[in-house]
């Protein structure tokens, strides 16, 4: 029989919400006497249950924002109990296709629309942020402040580093931090994002600087995972070693 085609956007949490229904172990009758109430005494499939909606709906709340969950259950329970569906496979791929391109286009388009928002704000602040005392600007854009400077080996592109670090956004937002994480990173110098490669380059061991990453020099207008597009980005930087001896691999 031929299957409906799902979104990619909705495929891994169905995906999630359905693999709870083959840990039930096909006992289907079970299912419309569960409590609909979970606490901590519930039983173990309640709970793990409750878990995946919960991290499912949590996850994919935005993309999933104009749905009703009415009929979204409905049609889950009617599948799971093999009931006739409410509309023919073909009705429900031509739908959904069209769901899907409905999303992807209004996505593209807050996409653009971040991107030019984001320029402006990053161009405002980096014009402001350079009048500062003890920012400085190098010829590609990228602007920094030393914190304190370092004495130990001086950092190049062929390098590997070991650093704790901060990313934040212009509204404050941290996206990344080995700082929170309890441990510093391990990584080469080359293998980071152009503005981030270069503010390395002119650090010494030992020292701290704070780096202003312009968004040409980031992830431009494609942004990153938490990184809106156009995105100027501010970094903390310790630089703790240059090149650490790595840990011993145990003997295979």
């Amino acid at each position: 029989m031929k299957k409906v085609m799902v979104p990619k956007f909705l495929a891994v949490a169905l995906v999630s919400t359905l693999a709870f229904g083959c840990a039930n172990n096909g006992n289907k009758a079970d299912q419309s006497s569960s409590s609909t109430t979970v606490t901590e005494k519930s039983s173990e499939l309640e709970k793990v249950g409750y878990s995946i909606g919960y991290a499912t709906a949590e996850s994919y709340k935005e993309s999933l924002n104009d749905l009703n969950l009415d009929t979204f259950e409905m049609g889950f329970r009617d599948a799971y109990g093999d009931k006739k569906a409410a509309l023919t496979k073909e009705q429900m791929q031509e739908v959904m296709a069209k769901y899907e391109e409905k999303k992807q286009t209004e996505m593209m388009e807050k996409m653009k629309k971040d991107a030019v928002t984001n320029k402006a704000a990053g161009d405002k602040f980096l014009a402001e942020n350079a009048k500062k005392e003890g920012v400085q600007t190098t010829k590609s854009g990228l602007q920094y402040k030393v914190i304190k400077p370092g004495t130990g080996k001086s950092v190049t592109a062929s390098d590997m580093v070991k650093i704790n670090y901060e990313g934040k956004l212009l509204d404050g937002t941290v996206f990344d931090s080995s700082y929170d994480r309890g441990e510093p990173v391990v990584f080469p110098v080359e293998g980071m994002i152009p503005g981030f490669t270069e503010g390395l380059e002119l650090m010494k061991e030992g020292g701290e600087y704070e780096l202003y990453i312009p968004a040409d020099l980031a992830y431009g207008e494609t942004g990153n995972s938490g990184i809106d597009p156009n995105s100027t980005l501010i970094f903390k930087v310790q630089m703790i070693e240059v090149n650490p001896k790595m840990p011993e691999q145990p003997a295979q």
